[in-house]
Formats: structure tokens, C-alpha cells, sequence
């Protein structure tokens, strides 16, 4: 099998638990050949730690290497225009999440590549970590029966601005931002939406979009679940990148700890797993988890690309996700639960 040519677009704060998971594949038959970030060093600086041979400032590096796949990893203003050019070029994309700011910018880039033919997937990663996929194993299992209730959550108070400052000035933070893993763990574990009712609180007075966000959703088939998301948690140690989860089904319970601990109660049993991946630093979680994701994800789509089939996430799929999203904005405005939207443009 041919090497895989994988090339990065943005090398900023988040980019560099992808640049280092295509580092790490290098062994699974991918090269990373090319970087690609406006700030000139901070792309020399990329392609020497992470071994691309070159590095570049703007879009040439697509017409000027030969790519198989473009990991673009900007912020999603970007992601558009970048996704675009890729797939007029035919070239493999992963755009990372949010895919777009707006949700008709969504439909728009998934649109584009289903048009051109092209791959797409986005990096939407925590369904990738390993002990979500095995909450996932163990509810397609049927060992708790059939999913009714469910509380997925991530508390955190870690300043999230510091690395992206940017966040204090945007119009929709939290729910975009973090809620969007949650809410597609939620359909992972608990199947598609009917509707989505959110209430948020902006806790930060410094920032200008909410900080903490309250979801309930109907599931297809009359499961609830409860989704919660803050960047204003003040419980130490912290829990950043933690996912606390609980599954109700008609047979019995799962949940997950912050300790990754795997507990199910079934049929008057009741069992632990422990689910922490070799390696994994509990005095840092936070960076465990991402590179942990970051790796998994990459894993997933190179292999997908490689074997001619569409991503799990890929952007068809991932709109799904995002009308959850938008609905929930929808809901805090209107007061009311909202039906996620169609992938017609409004």
C-alpha cells in the first residue's frame, strides 16, 4: 500500500495534538510532508519538531506538494474557503470542529466536497477516545438494555482563554466550542434528535457569548438526555477534558468517572472497567485526553480515507450534530424546544 501524504494547515495551540498524532502515525504508513501557518516561524518551527519536510504561509502549499490528505486545523472562519480549495483540487480534507461558524456555512462546505466527490471528515474527537467507544460498545451491546435516560457532562474552569484569547469576543462560545462533543456523544449513545431545549448563563462577565450551557434532549424513540457544559467551574482539581457520563436503559445503568472507571449494573450485577490508556497522566489530564483524541481521531479518518469509505464523522454526518447545536441557540432565543434544522439553507 502507498504511503499516505498528509499535509497541516495551522499550527497554532490546538493544531499541535494533531501535528504530533501524525507524527506518531508515521509508523502506520503516513507521512506528514507539509505544514502550513500564516506566522512563518511558527511553521519552520512545526515542520522541524513534527519532521515535515517543508513548511509554508499560505494556500500554495496545495498546489506546490502533493497532498492525499489536508488536516486543516485553523479556526473555523477559515474553514470554508481552506475545505473549498481542497476539494477543487481533489484533495482528502478533515476540517477540525466547529466545521463552520454559521450552520449555513456548514451546509455549504459539506455541499462543496459532496459536489466535487471529495472526502471530508471533521475532527470531532471525543467520540474517538477509547473509553467512549467502549460506553458505545457496551450500549449497542444490549447489556443495559435499551438507552431511556442519560447525563453527559464536562465542568471545567481551566482558563480557556489564555491559549485562545479570541474566545472572549465571540458571538456563540460553549455550545459550539465544547458542547458540540457532548451532543455528539449523545447521539452516539442514544440515537438521533427530536428536539433540543437549552438554557445558558454567561458567569464570566468578561466574556461576550455564554459560558455555561444547560441542555434537554428528546430522543427518536422517547429517550431523554441531559447535557452540560461550562467553562466557569471552580471544583479543584479541575476536570478539564473529562467526560462524567451516566446511561439509564430499561435493564440497567453505566457511568463513567473522572477516574475513567467504567461502572455497569445490570440484572442484580454490577462490574468495573478501568479505562485509562497506557500512558495516560492523571496529574495533566486534560492534555492526555487530547492527545489521546487527537491520535484516535486522526487514526480513524486516515483509515477511512484509505479504504475508500465515508468517515464516521463525516460532514453529512456531522451536520447532524451541528443542527443539534442549533437548535439549542434557537431554544435559548425562543424559550421553547426546537426541532434541529434540515441541511436546506435557511
Amino acid at each position: 500500500m502507498a504511503r499516505l501524504r498528509v499535509g497541516v494547515i495551522g499550527c497554532g495551540y490546538y493544531a499541535r495534538y494533531h501535528l504530533e498524532a501524525w507524527k506518531t502515525l508515521t509508523r502506520e504508513g503516513i507521512d506528514l510532508v507539509a505544514v502550513c501557518d500564516l506566522d512563518a516561524d511558527k511553521a519552520a518551527a512545526a515542520a522541524r519538531e513534527f519532521g515535515a519536510p517543508q513548511s509554508f504561509t499560505d494556500a500554495s502549499i496545495l498546489d506546490e506538494v502533493r497532498l492525499d490528505l489536508v488536516d486543516i486545523a485553523t479556526r473555523m472562519d477559515t474553514h470554508r474557503a481552506l475545505a473549498a480549495a481542497c476539494a477543487e483540487r481533489g484533495i482528502g480534507v478533515i476540517v477540525q470542529k466547529p466545521l463552520a461558524p454559521t450552520w449555513d456555512e456548514a451546509v455549504a462546505i459539506v455541499a462543496r466536497a459532496e459536489q466535487a466527490g471529495s472526502f471530508l471528515a471533521v475532527h470531532e474527537n471525543f467520540r474517538f477516545q477509547p473509553a467512549m467507544q467502549r460506553v458505545a460498545e457496551i450500549v449497542r451491546s444490549g447489556a443495559i438494555g435499551e438507552p431511556s435516560w442519560s447525563r453527559i457532562a464536562v465542568r471545567t474552569g481551566v482558563d480557556v482563554y489564555k491559549n485562545q484569547p479570541y474566545f472572549l469576543n465571540e458571538e456563540r462560545l460553549v455550545i459550539l466550542d465544547l458542547g458540540i462533543h457532548l451532543l455528539d456523544l449523545a447521539r452516539l449513545f442514544m440515537g438521533e434528535v427530536e428536539n433540543v431545549f437549552c438554557q445558558t448563563q454567561r458567569r464570566n462577565p468578561a466574556v461576550r457569548a455564554e459560558d455555561t450551557a444547560t441542555m434537554m434532549l428528546r430522543h427518536v424513540g422517547g429517550a431523554v438526555s441531559v447535557v452540560e457544559c461550562t467553562y466557569e467551574s471552580r471544583r479543584l482539581p479541575d476536570a478539564l477534558g473529562e467526560t462524567i457520563l451516566e446511561i439509564e436503559g430499561t435493564d440497567g445503568v453505566l457511568t463513567l468517572d473522572r477516574q475513567l472507571t467504567l461502572a455497569v449494573s445490570s440484572k442484580g450485577q454490577h462490574r468495573t472497567e478501568r479505562l485509562v490508556p497506557e500512558g495516560f497522566d492523571f496529574s495533566d489530564p486534560g492534555a492526555s485526553i487530547a492527545a489521546g483524541s487527537a491520535l484516535a481521531t486522526c487514526r480513524a479518518h486516515a483509515d477511512a480515507f484509505r479504504a475508500g469509505q465515508a468517515a464516521e464523522t463525516s460532514g453529512a454526518d456531522n451536520l447532524k450534530t451541528y443542527a443539534l447545536v442549533e437548535a439549542a441557540y434557537r431554544s435559548v432565543i425562543s424559550g421553547s424546544p426546537e426541532i434541529p434544522p434540515s441541511r436546506a439553507p435557511n
